[in-house]
């Protein structure tokens, strides 16, 4: 099996619980909220808090999360590098939504302005 596919191998079957807390560190760590957090993953997959927290108690995989999530038509303007990766040329889908997801937390922990993020202008 090659690098790229056992990448994404793992990524498939990696929890959304077991990311969750650090995107909430991370992005408070920076000043930001919890609340800001889940508007950013609501953009991203119309997923509200008490969705987010039942999928974490669930300890659905990242498969799972996104079959279920109705993924913003505009997430495709999400572009840029992160962990490494050209997000617009990640080729497996769910990892290519995984990296939306991190571009995002990332985003938001650096201080971009929510308009921005949320790609509404």
């Amino acid at each position: 099996m090659d690098k790229q596919k056992k990448h994404d191998e793992r990524m498939a079957n990696m929890t959304f619980s077991s990311v969750y807390p650090h995107y909430v560190t991370k992005v408070e760590k920076k000043g930001r909220t919890k609340d800001e957090l889940h508007q950013v993953i609501q953009w991203l997959t119309g997923y509200d808090e008490a969705t987010v927290k039942a999928l974490v108690d669930e300890k659905v995989t990242f498969s799972t999360f996104f079959e279920r999530a109705e993924l913003n038509p505009n997430a495709h303007l999400i572009k840029g590098m992160i962990c490494g990766y050209r997000i617009e040329d990640i080729e497996n889908p769910l990892t290519q939504k995984v990296r939306y997801l991190d571009k995002l937390v990332d985003e938001l922990a650096r201080g971009r302005k929510m308009e921005k993020i949320l790609r509404t202008e």
